[in-house]
């Protein structure tokens, strides 16, 4: 098993992330997108990895789904600036089509190699619940392959005490067909949201 760096600050990750080479994706991302938040956040919400919008400018959740996950936060009682919020990969994945980059899906490869710097994001933070939205973001908090419907609405524990919530992606949301696909994918999204704020109110 690999060392682990000595890093005790955000500002350093951000640092040590800029120069990641631990899988070939650095090599046609624009920049790496580092998680952002309070040092000691109780709640972590962890995404796939970075969108068109999010790799231009390095911020995680400024796209379209950002969008949703904004308004899904708010209407679950939960203050977005309290929150640390990052990706389970730091770099874009994506197809050149034209002038357009369409998003690819991270392989298991590339979310395990960067599963390296969400632990380290964890350890400094020390959230008490994460909140692991779309199947990527479960493989990177939990090294493991999990399905959406079997965890979902279950609190899970991790190894290193937190407990986790498994959700949908908010680009899941989008990615639906018709008005009432998409009002009943938010509502459930809101509503996993919604546990997680009452865990951190029990606790």
């Amino acid at each position: 098993m690999e060392e682990t760096p000595r890093i005790g600050s955000l500002s350093a990750l951000r640092d040590a992330e800029a120069a990641c080479t631990r899988c070939p994706l650095y090599r046609n991302a624009t920049q790496v997108v580092p998680g952002e938040g309070p040092k000691h956040a109780r709640i972590m919400l962890v995404g796939e990895q970075p969108g068109d919008q999010e790799d231009k400018q390095g911020h995680p959740f400024v796209g379209p789904a950002g969008r949703i996950f904004d308004r899904a936060i708010v209407e679950a009682g939960i203050d977005r600036k309290a929150v640390f919020v990052t990706g389970a990969v730091k770099h874009f994945k994506f197809e050149q089509r034209g002038k357009r980059r369409l998003h690819k899906k991270p392989n298991a490869g590339e979310i395990d190699a960067c599963r390296w710097w969400l632990n380290l994001e964890r350890a400094i933070i020390k959230p008490k619940v994460i909140v692991a939205m779309g199947t990527t973001a479960a493989r990177g908090v939990l090294g493991r392959a999990v399905t959406i419907s079997k965890v979902r609405g279950e609190v899970l524990s991790d190894e290193d005490g937190s407990r986790v919530i498994v959700t949908i992606h908010p680009s899941y949301v989008l990615r639906q067909q018709d008005d009432e696909s998409r009002e009943r994918e938010y509502k459930g999204l809101v509503d996993d949201l919604r546990r997680c704020a009452k865990l951190l109110m029990a606790s």
